[in-house]
């Protein structure tokens, strides 16, 4: 998946898959008009308006369908066939059901899509890309930490306006991501000269590789198309996904595949709700479930809308009008549930907001306060959900809390809280799993950085740590007795010996138990001379 590490080297490498090029967005082109119908030229010029005709069942049928209404828009070469198209096929017309679950999960999202792309004149394929970035999921987060059904990156995210909070991950956003994909992905056709399969390899792999792969096979007098040049495996293989996902969706019984019946019609409505309300308010308002208005706003990583907007909800288009008349009819003070607390002697801002579930910034926020100082007697306001923390089932702590919990075979979760100095890689060394396995049981990428205090799951196969006795077997492993000198830190010594906080805190009774060491101490040490400077 996309990589970046910072916003400059997305900038200055046209890093994409999220990332913009070394265009500025200023310099995007203007959205293309959709062409005027015949009927719209002939009434323009005074001529008569045409008489209607009469359509048979079976074109009432197909007008109705919109997979024929993305067919028709297609505008790709699908005829080119060849063994790495040919690979990606076989896998999807092995497995059928797959395909049949993530057409079932694009019902939701898919004539937005279709609706966006054509008003961009762009071929419709293009609107099957979310099934091989997040297989429509909305919730997708990838080891790159690449969000929402387009997989943005965070610095992507940023470029384009997408906001993330405490409160929601705009990245997630059905229409922001949309929109930002679409017009990232027509500003890559255009830095290509229309040329769209590397406009997809550099949404992949980045506008700069592709660019570089270009001035290498021009060099060597090779050709410079997609299928000539030589880019990451990952990039390899991602063209042919689309297109192959393109050519089952065409003729979808050629491969036995069922694609989920999606009428042509709009799923969604999108309503102004004049700011911030509690998700399970707004879903008794629609008349749907919690779940359903989460799908369709997946953005929301909490129970209610975020209160810096924007304020809007998009509820299915037949509860729209119920939506929107009780929305007209709920008392203001009904809209969210707010807590009343008295700042006590020796309270904090941070303590507050750790006991109720909440942050500082939020606080602030809600209390116009202009930093952390707090007055004992005067009160807080503290936003809370209105329903059961059962309600909010794909709120963030809910989906976190489900895939942490999920049983894994052969394995014992460990609860582990994280200490400072702590990462990923040190813990997954202690309890002898993979990184990515830890990051994966707990929502995250193993390049996320981590909290102290923040709860992980680990399942083990056993629930004895691997570094608190080091392996009597490893000859490179050295046991150490080291004497604290001034102006040490537990963090200075673990990073001395290229061990963890933690670590140390395992070998060593009294540090465990102690907040601080001092001079002359003692400590037990296992040291791998190997990583040891």
């Amino acid at each position: 998946m996309k990589k970046i590490t910072t916003l400059a080297l997305c900038l200055g490498l046209g890093v994409l898959g999220g990332c913009a090029s070394n265009q500025s967005l200023d310099e995007l082109p203007p959205m293309p008009a959709a062409e005027p119908s015949v009927d719209d030229v002939n009434l323009a010029n005074g001529m008569d308006e045409p008489t209607p005709v009469e359509s048979s069942p079976d074109q009432d049928k197909d007008n109705n369908d919109l997979w024929v209404r993305l067919r028709q828009g297609y505008g790709l070469d699908l005829e080119v066939e060849n063994d790495r198209i040919r690979v990606q096929r076989d896998w999807y017309a092995r497995h059928p059901q797959y395909f049949t679950r993530v057409t079932t999960r694009s019902e939701r999202y898919l004539h937005y899509i279709i609706e966006q792309a054509e008003a961009r004149n762009m071929p419709l394929e293009l609107a099957l890309l979310p099934i091989v970035e997040s297989a429509f999921d909305p919730f997708a987060y990838s080891h790159g930490r690449a969000a929402g059904p387009w997989q943005f990156i965070p610095s992507t995210g940023d470029y384009f306006g997408m906001e993330r909070t405490w409160w929601q991950d705009q990245r997630r956003d059905i229409l922001k991501s949309t929109n930002a994909a679409l017009d990232y992905l027509q500003k890559l056709s255009n830095r290509f000269d229309g040329d769209w399969l590397l406009a997809l390899a550099s949404y992949n792999a980045g506008g700069g590789t592709v660019s570089r792969a270009i001035r290498r096979n021009e060099e060597a007098g090779k050709p410079t198309d997609f299928w000539n040049l030589n880019l990451p495996r990952e990039t390899t293989a991602y063209v042919p996904k689309l297109l192959a996902i393109a050519q089952i969706v065409q003729e979808p019984e050629n491969y036995g595949v069922t694609l989920h019946p999606i009428r042509n019609e709009a799923y969604f409505s999108s309503v102004d709700i004049g700011g911030q309300i509690d998700l399970t308010q707004a879903a008794r308002l629609a008349d749907i479930s919690v779940e359903e208005l989460y799908l369709l706003n997946p953005s929301f990583n909490r129970w209610a809308t975020s209160p810096d907007g924007p304020h809007r909800l998009l509820v299915p288009v037949d509860r729209e009008e119920r939506f929107r008349n009780g929305l007209a009819e709920l008392p203001q003070d009904q809209r969210m549930r707010w807590a009343r607390y008295e700042i006590r002697p020796g309270d904090n801002l941070g303590a507050i907001a750790r006991k109720h579930r909440t942050t500082p910034q939020v606080l602030r926020s809600i209390n116009k306060l202009n930093g952390n100082t707090i007055i004992a007697g005067r009160t807080l306001l503290i936003p809370g959900p209105s329903s059961g923390k059962g309600d909010y089932s794909l709120s963030e702590d809910s989906r976190l809390a489900a895939n942490q919990s999920r049983e894994r075979k052969g394995k014992q979760r460990v609860n582990y809280t994280v200490q400072s100095g702590d990462t990923l890689w040190e813990i997954s060394r202690r309890y002898s799993v993979g990184v990515k396995e830890l990051a994966k049981w707990n929502n995250m990428a193993p390049g996320d950085s981590l909290s102290i205090g923040q709860s992980l799951a680990v399942w083990s196969e056993s629930a004895q740590t691997s570094s608190a006795v080091p392996p009597e077997n490893d000859k490179m492993v050295r046991k150490l007795r080291y004497a604290v000198r001034n102006g040490d830190s537990l963090y200075a010594i673990a990073d001395r010996f290229n061990v963890s906080v933690n670590d140390i805190k395992s070998w060593n009774d009294r540090v465990a138990s102690n907040r601080y060491i001092k001079p002359g101490q003692r400590l037990t040490l296992y040291v791998d001379i190997r990583k040891t400077f």
